[in-house]
């Protein structure tokens, strides 16, 4: 994007709210730029809920205070946008959609009410993972969505969890142990991973049937 050098500003004349370089169903973006001005659109935004996010998970966190604060916040890197601690889950790891284990303040939602409007929610067969299980049905797997998923509250609305629902810790989870699995494996027990930096598309195993973000 132009910017005037004498004024320091964007020219009034083109599209408002550019998304180039973007994944409207992800919320994410190749560039930090343009995931800010995606990001400031009320249409994707909902501004009164974005100013009330808390900039970080501790109580005395303040919150952002204005939509642009909140897109410049969101915008950088976060735990959400990498895998294994080192790498980029994708190369759009500029990403503006909320993180549901955020706090909001005066609005609480459970985690097994959250609405998936932007992905579709898939469980995949045995041994298979994310990546397949979302080619299968001809699209692609939305790895920054999985922290939304990995807790109980949405695994026991997907999935029968007869066995309970167990933390652990594995880059096939979210998920639920089959049936007939080894019962030191927790048979029909739904599992949610502790290290959420492991979390991935591509994390299978043989005896785990994974909760899948498509779009």
């Amino acid at each position: 994007m132009a910017v005037n050098p004498s004024s320091g500003c964007c020219p009034e004349a083109g599209k408002q709210f550019p998304c180039q370089g973007c994944n409207i169903s992800s919320q994410c973006c190749d560039s930090y730029e343009f995931c800010v001005s995606c990001c400031l659109n009320p249409a994707r935004t909902h501004e009164e809920t974005a100013i009330k996010m808390k900039v970080a998970k501790p109580a005395t966190a303040g919150s952002y205070g204005s939509i642009f604060n909140f897109c410049a916040g969101r915008c950088r890197h976060n735990s959400g946008s990498v895998v294994h601690e080192n790498a980029y889950a994708s190369e759009m790891h500029h990403c503006f959609s909320f993180q549901l284990n955020s706090s909001v303040i005066g609005i609480v939602k459970p985690q097994s009410e959250v609405e998936f409007s932007d992905v579709s929610i898939i469980i995949g067969r045995q041994g298979q993972s994310c990546t397949m299980a979302c080619k299968s049905r001809g699209q692609s797997c939305v790895s920054n969505r999985f922290l939304a998923l990995n807790n109980c509250g949405v695994l026991q609305k997907y999935m029968s969890c007869k066995g309970a629902c167990k933390a652990s810790i594995g880059p096939d989870q979210p998920a639920e142990v089959i049936d007939n699995a080894p019962r030191y494996l927790h048979p029909g027990a739904c599992m949610y991973s502790k290290k959420q930096s492991i979390l991935s598309c591509e994390g299978s195993h043989p005896y785990t049937r994974r909760l899948c973000p498509c779009a």
